[in-house]
């Protein structure tokens, strides 16, 4: 065979299909391994006739075969003989080379229905294992959330009624995990349902700036007790009130604030709302929830959105968390016809974004432009929410975070404030956080400056009062 014939039959071997090449006398040149095997001929098929295997479609004569058959990519149904007479159907392919030579290309087609019922039945089987998945997990997070509940309950009446510290303190910590324990299961309930396709969305009509005035009084609480500033910003050209799943937005918001909380010793959080487009009755809007945590690394931010996914172990170990929480939110956006996304920097914050649209109820008045509009308004157009200290006009806002700066250093002050008064108080459990913060904070510090912030959190995590003043009067003359 010539040089093009030899490349032809070393790809012709690795083929699924029967590929048989014959001459215009009808002898078989070549056969592949799957045509030897399939006809039952081996290496005797080069003594056999083109006629012999499909004599419906090859009549042999002494000036060579008849060939009724259409040329080209077409594909024709006809019948192939194996040695021992049995027959089967195949799909087939007939080309003419230019040397009067001819290619026939010829796959099984009760293989090929056998693989498709094959195939069928296997995504049936994983259909019913994804339905007994997500309602064995529904049931099982139901059964969870009925106990979890109830101990919930009678630890809040407990609560009520004890009056001494230290199992108050164990009763707080017993209600922290029954809440903790709750937004679990709910997450998971949520993710079964996402990942089957049967989570629904319930639109309904409401006050777009009274949902956010719950999230602002949600969050404010616990984030001004930690020391940082809290910011909300609404652009001015939102409808007052928009028909869209208040639930699903505010658990969205939640997650993001939650995780920038969580994620952040100092400085501040931000969350800015603004009208990006409006195309008849339907709005987008555009949501930013800012933080100055730790960050993270660019090459791991496509692992933030994935199910049960964690930038790196220390992450879990750290601060907590399954991974399922900004797998939700990226699926529950969708949802709503947007999409979510993360700029970070690694020990600088993070700045998640997600869009949603959402329809304005007949007669609301709204702007009624079409296409896109300025996606930042001006400040007099907005409704601002402040909690915490903003910086002072002109001032320029310094990173607290880097040690040995003025804003560090009164940062520090501020929060071992918050520490003593909190151990004076006898709530070892907050007392623990600003701990944390401190901790934080001297990261860049010194070796000796680190070693005693850790003794700090460390005679704070042991509620040892002795210890706690020594630290915290070492740490307080270092500043």
């Amino acid at each position: 065979m010539m040089e093009k014939d030899m490349l032809f039959s070393s790809f012709a071997d690795q083929a699924l299909e029967m590929v048989l090449f014959f001459d215009q006398r009808g002898e078989i040149l070549y056969a592949n391994a799957t045509a030897k095997e399939k006809l039952g001929y081996g290496e005797e098929i080069y003594q056999v006739h083109i006629g012999d295997i499909f004599p419906a479609v090859f009549e042999c004569s002494k000036d060579g075969p008849a060939i009724e058959h259409s040329f080209g990519p077409g594909i024709t149904n006809i019948t192939a003989y194996r040695k021992n007479q049995t027959c089967f159907p195949v799909e087939s392919k007939l080309m003419q080379d230019g040397d009067g030579r001819y290619i026939c290309m010829s796959n099984d087609v009760l293989e090929k229905d056998f693989l498709v019922k094959e195939i069928a039945q296997v995504k049936n089987e994983a259909k019913q294992a994804v339905k007994v998945k997500t309602e064995f997990v529904a049931n099982v997070t139901h059964e969870l959330r009925t106990p979890v509940n109830g101990i919930l309950g009678n630890v809040k009446e407990l609560l009520e009624e004890e009056t001494d510290t230290r199992k108050k303190k164990k009763l707080r910590l017993m209600e922290r995990c029954c809440e903790n324990m709750g937004i679990l299961i709910n997450n998971i309930l949520d993710f079964s349902k996402l990942e089957a396709g049967k989570f629904t969305l319930d639109p309904q009509k409401f006050r777009f700036k009274n949902m956010m005035d719950f999230i602002k009084e949600s969050h404010e609480r616990k984030i001004t007790e930690k020391g940082l500033d809290f910011v909300v910003s609404l652009s001015g050209d939102i409808p007052e009130y928009v028909i869209a799943d208040e639930l699903r937005i505010g658990q969205i918001l939640n997650n993001l604030i939650s995780n920038a909380l969580k994620f952040t010793a100092a400085g501040k959080i931000c969350v800015e709302v603004i009208k990006t487009a409006q195309i008849n009755d339907r709005v987008e809007l555009f949501f930013i929830v800012t933080d100055t945590g730790i960050g993270i690394d660019k090459k791991d931010e496509d692992k933030l959105f994935r199910s049960f996914s964690q930038v790196d172990a220390s992450i879990s170990r750290t601060y907590g968390g399954t991974g399922l929480g900004l797998n939700i939110c990226r699926q529950l956006v969708e949802l709503m016809g947007g999409s979510i996304s993360v700029e970070s920097e690694k020990g600088k914050g993070s700045s998640f974004s997600f869009s949603i649209w959402a329809s304005v109820p007949e007669g609301e008045s709204a702007p009624a432009k079409s296409g896109k509009e300025p996606a930042l308004q001006q400040l007099a157009q907005e409704k601002v929410y402040w909690a915490g200290i903003p910086p002072a006009e002109g001032e320029k806002e310094e990173d607290s975070r880097q040690y040995g700066t003025d804003a560090n250093k009164e940062t520090l002050k501020k929060t071992l404030s918050k520490l003593i008064l909190s151990v004076e108080m006898d709530n070892w459990e907050k007392a623990e956080m600003f701990a944390e913060t401190v901790r934080q904070l001297t990261k860049e510090a010194p070796k000796e400056v680190k070693s005693i912030a850790l003794r700090l959190k460390m005679a704070v995590q042991k509620e040892d009062y002795d210890k706690t003043s020594a630290a915290f009067g070492m740490m307080k003359d270092i500043i």
